[in-house]
């Protein structure tokens, strides 16, 4: 792609890279979750920036890196978090030629030790844009601007380092499993500008406030996905539906279960913890007979352990510790609000049940599961229970039918052989952009 075609100014890549930030579902966010990624206190806010230029800044320059493995040459597996590297792992094992990569301090959970790294410490010398960049955001974003200063510093000089690395390393490709972060949007914008041929594997569930897609090739899901994707704008390049690459360990062994006997509560930081505490003592008290575990999001970093102190036969799950299908595995059925573990329970055939877990108006059927079916809403939590025992008496064995319109392969020959789709259509693009 010519250098033509990116952003001309700072400041469109900066509101490129920030998009999904400066969308009204981001700043609707209720304050105790926009709190540690944006403080509401401009003086906090000043403090988090003051941290970040220390400790990442300035830190990332005395901070030396050793990569286990030479990265010139080969594909990259961009990874920002633990699941991004759990969708793209397949892809080193499939390729002598792959490499996992993020950036120098990037947080990849129990994978840290486990990804090269790109160094960082330049970005510091590209501060000196700072204050015609945020001129500039503050025409076109108005007192957002301000509200988030912290991430569109915190933004700043990606771009810069990471067209430096693709100059030096020259990567054969670059593969992402996010489209939205801000590093990985500058990522992708540098190689726009350097050339360098972009592929896309979806890890999870998409929405239609997320970036247009702009890979060389997006290997998607299923019809969902690229249905919300023509909504987020142009869909640039090639489009490949290739089913769920991390599910194929699991889609062999879907629940046959008839009747319900586990049940797993999942929640994420959007979740009130009055809400989940009064729903988790309504189902124990419902039903004495169903063991219930409960899971909290990776991200949350709420401490929960005075549910266990409240509910000794509540049993707990690590998403840190154990994967989610390794979770869904030992349960039954599902209750969740806005998560694409929905989807996942349901291609194993496990009972979801769709319940809000408190009144925030930010995410409603975020991801369109009940308007497309693919699992039922309660609204009380006396409509959960109804739900819930009518599957504790009869759960259908074909659940999993639900899925089709957003896992490709589902009911097709490629069933549980997405990884192996997702590698030979990679394979194929990379002959042809050699």
């Amino acid at each position: 792609m010519p250098d033509s075609a990116v952003p001309p100014t700072s400041a469109a890549r900066l509101r490129d890279m920030l998009q999904l930030r400066f969308t009204p579902l981001f700043a609707a966010l209720p304050a105790r979750m926009l709190e540690p990624i944006s403080p509401v206190s401009p003086w906090k806010r000043l403090l988090k920036v003051a941290g970040y230029a220390a400790v990442r800044l300035v830190g990332n320059v005395f901070r030396p890196i050793h990569n286990p493995e030479q990265l010139h040459g080969k594909v990259w597996l961009y990874v920002v978090s633990q699941n991004n590297y759990d969708a793209l792992h397949f892809l080193r094992e499939a390729r002598s030629d792959a490499v996992l990569v993020a950036g120098q301090s990037k947080e990849i959970g129990r994978y840290n030790g486990q990804v090269n790294r790109l160094s960082l410490r330049r970005k510091l010398l590209y501060y000196g844009q700072l204050p015609g960049v945020y001129r500039a955001m503050r025409r076109t974003e108005g007192l957002q601007a301000w509200r988030f200063f912290d991430l569109i510093f915190n933004a700043i000089g990606y771009y810069e380092v990471y067209r430096r690395a693709l100059r030096h390393y020259r990567p054969r490709s670059v593969v992402f499993a996010n489209d939205h972060n801000d590093d990985a949007r500058a990522l992708l914008l540098a190689c726009h500008a350097e050339g360098v041929p972009t592929a896309y594997v979806q890890h999870a569930s998409v929405s239609t406030n997320f970036p247009p897609l702009g890979f060389d090739l997006s290997l998607l899901e299923g019809q969902d996905a690229l249905d919300k994707y023509r909504q987020c704008g142009t869909v640039r390049g090639q489009v490949a539906l290739v089913g769920m690459p991390k599910a194929d360990a699991f889609l062999g062994q879907k629940n046959q279960h008839p009747a319900v006997r586990r049940v797993g509560v999942a929640c994420n930081t959007l979740d009130t913890t009055e809400a989940i505490t009064e729903t988790i003592a309504y189902l124990l008290r419902e039903f004495p007979d169903l063991i219930f575990t409960f899971r909290p999001h990776p991200g949350d970093s709420r401490d929960f352990s005075f549910l266990r102190q409240q509910n000794p036969q509540l049993q707990f799950s690590d998403a840190r510790q154990q994967n989610v299908f390794e979770f869904l595995q030992q349960q039954d059925a599902l209750i969740a609000a806005d998560t694409s573990t929905h989807l996942e329970a349901t291609l194993l055939n496990l009972a979801s049940l769709y319940f809000r877990f408190g009144t925030h108006a930010v995410a409603d059927d975020y991801y369109g599961y009940v308007a497309h079916g693919l699992v039922p809403r309660a609204a009380t939590l006396p409509e959960l229970a109804a739900l819930l025992r009518g599957y504790q008496q009869h759960k259908p064995l074909d659940l999993y039918q639900r899925a089709t319109y957003y896992n490709a392969t589902l009911g097709t020959p490629d069933e549980g052989r997405s990884q192996q789709r997702a590698a030979r259509l990679l394979d194929e693009w990379l002959e042809d952009v050699a």
